[in-house]
């Protein structure tokens, strides 16, 4: 084998950083159950680094499944596009001020929006962003559910319908948006970190 074939083995090994999140102890890759130990190789393989949200849930093997198997679906069984997936959890994110997804989530707008900006006018007020009335419509339900869930009324759906998404589309904004909520406070509780490499991707 060539050193070139070494490096590049060694570049996308998963490898759970004990820094990935601040209040738990990051488990070992080598101790993790053998699923779970699958799922991270994959994910390190496409994405050339390990995402220290997985490192993070490895902590707690039962909760890394159900977590990221909720994730796969409302990502893979959707009405929505990924990029009005991302654009939810952007804005759900700064108001919730994660850090972790508003810098991991803010890598993937750029990317699936093709638009560098897109995430950092997200981040710092979606109202002024630079996006259509539907997703301006969207938006503004996903904050409100996000921010004041008591005050959401029929009204508010009745104004995603107006704005052209469809009933499936609508249940998919209000379940990534309760997922995102969750997601945003076990980073927070955690101290999860972001990887580096997700504050310069998709910026060029």
């Amino acid at each position: 084998m060539s050193d070139t074939s070494s490096d590049a083995e060694r570049d996308t090994h998963p490898e759970l950083r004990d820094d990935a999140m601040g209040q738990f102890p990051v488990p070992a890759f080598d101790d993790i159950p053998a699923d779970l130990q699958d799922r991270i190789a994959e994910e390190t393989e496409q994405a050339g680094f390990t995402p220290n949200v997985f490192s993070a849930f490895a902590y707690k093997p039962s909760h890394f499944r159900a977590f990221f198997d909720y994730h796969d679906a409302l990502v893979e069984d959707t009405a929505l596009e990924r990029e009005e997936i991302e654009m939810i959890v952007v804005a759900v994110s700064g108001v919730n001020h994660c850090y972790y997804c508003n810098v991991a989530h803010g890598a993937l707008v750029r990317i699936y929006a093709d638009d560098p900006t897109l995430a950092d006018q997200l981040i710092a007020n979606y109202r002024t962003a630079d996006i259509g009335e539907a997703h301006r419509t969207m938006l503004d339900v996903a904050v409100k559910l996000t921010e004041r869930p008591d005050a959401v009324e029929p009204a508010d759906l009745e104004r995603l319908r107006e704005a052209g998404f469809s009933e499936e589309a609508i249940w998919d904004i209000g379940a990534v948006t309760a997922y995102y909520n969750m997601s945003n406070r076990m980073a927070a509780f955690a101290e999860m970190r972001p990887n580096d490499e997700f504050h310069t991707l998709g910026r060029e």
